[in-house]
């Protein structure tokens, strides 16, 4: 990852905006900014970087030593510790001189964000997200492939769902399984895992319960986790353990149709809520419209939710690299649910699916 360029991108755009700094604390922020994948305590580690100047990294004296083990040094980032009775935040304000409009990273601790207003009190406060957002939005190749490489693993997973989910389990019991399974394909950390067996799938953040699974039902399995180069998975999947409900036999197809649909659509130039309407136009159409309760899709790379997102108001123009999932879903409370979950990337002339497991009902 280039992350010299990143950085000097981000420059240019916060002073596009008249921002004279971007203030960023340990998140995807600095990740991306640096590849520093600094602990977030509650002493500040903050990366100062002008629109027009050096950066600095200001970390506490005892993370010195992680901070000189990234890709900081390499970058030419002054590295500026302070010692435990120190002020980091006059340490901040004292490289930003006259600064008239800081930007602060959309999840710095609402302490930190006092703490340096007070430092700053002639200075503006407003979020980063709107210049770090549309930069992390727009994927390199190298992140693509990352991406790519996720998707990969999570598939892996999906492919296992014969060996955990069987009448008899919790689903905690299951979810446990896949936990598991998520790490051993090729994630470092898992970041959720649903498993909504019978009328829990009707809920989509479900998660687990004690419930226990049973024949005749239907199971949405929602997964995704975290790999090695810092970029996330996402994919659902819904089955059925022996025969589906008749009620449900109706309308899972109507899903793979507007699931099908919504991909059709992406291309570079057409609007994020277009691809919501693809979708949600197939469901309504055949009835469901008040089933589908949210929106079609949300970003995906360093957070397993970011910018863009697929959803009616959003009248962003979609650009290569941007990358997303589409996951309508039709849920039914008390009796059950389905949702088919892909994450895609824009590309030059299309879109390119990143999940390649069956769409189909997989019944075990």
């Amino acid at each position: 990852m280039d992350f010299s360029d990143r950085m000097r991108r981000a420059g240019e755009a916060a002073g596009a905006a008249g921002i004279d700094a971007l203030l960023v604390t340990p998140g995807p922020d600095l990740f991306y900014l640096t590849g520093y994948a600094a602990i977030a305590l509650e002493r500040l580690t903050c990366l100062v970087l002008p629109a027009d100047g050096d950066p600095v990294l200001v970390v506490p004296t005892l993370e010195r030593p992680a901070a000189e083990a990234s890709p900081v040094p390499g970058l030419g980032i002054e590295v500026l510790d302070w010692p435990e009775t120190a002020d980091p935040y006059a340490l901040v304000a004292s490289r930003l001189g006259a600064a008239r409009r800081t930007a602060v990273d959309d999840h710095m601790h609402a302490a930190k964000v006092l703490a340096l207003r007070a430092a700053l009190p002639g200075a503006e406060q407003v979020l980063a997200g709107p210049v770090l957002g549309p930069l992390r939005a727009r994927k390199s190749a190298a992140e693509v492939a990352a991406l790519r490489a996720a998707g990969e693993a999570i598939d892996r997973v999906h492919r296992r769902m014969a060996e955990f989910l069987r009448p008899g389990r919790t689903e905690r019991e299951v979810g446990r399984d896949i936990a598991e399974a998520i790490v051993g394909a090729g994630h470092v950390t898992v970041e959720f895992v649903i498993v909504g067996s019978g009328p829990n799938g009707a809920s989509p953040h479900h998660e687990l319960s004690d419930r226990v699974l049973r024949a005749g039902e239907t199971v949405v399995v929602d997964i995704g986790g975290t790999t090695a180069a810092g970029y996330c998975s996402d994919s659902t999947r819904t089955y059925a353990l022996g025969g589906p409900p008749a009620d449900f036999a109706d309308y899972y197809p109507v899903l793979q149709a507007a699931q099908a649909a919504a991909v059709d659509a992406v291309r570079p130039g057409v609007s994020a809520e277009s691809i919501d309407a693809a979708a949600r136009d197939v469901i309504a159409a055949a009835g469901y419209g008040e089933a589908f309760v949210h929106r079609t899709g949300h970003g995906i790379g360093l957070e397993a939710h970011e910018d863009p997102y697929i959803v009616a108001g959003n009248d962003l123009p979609l650009e290569p690299g941007m990358a997303f999932s589409v996951e309508p879903g039709i849920y039914l409370p008390g009796r059950h649910g389905a949702r088919i979950e892909d994450i895609v990337v824009v590309t030059e002339d299309g879109v390119e699916r990143l999940n390649r497991t069956t769409r189909d009902l997989v019944v075990l």
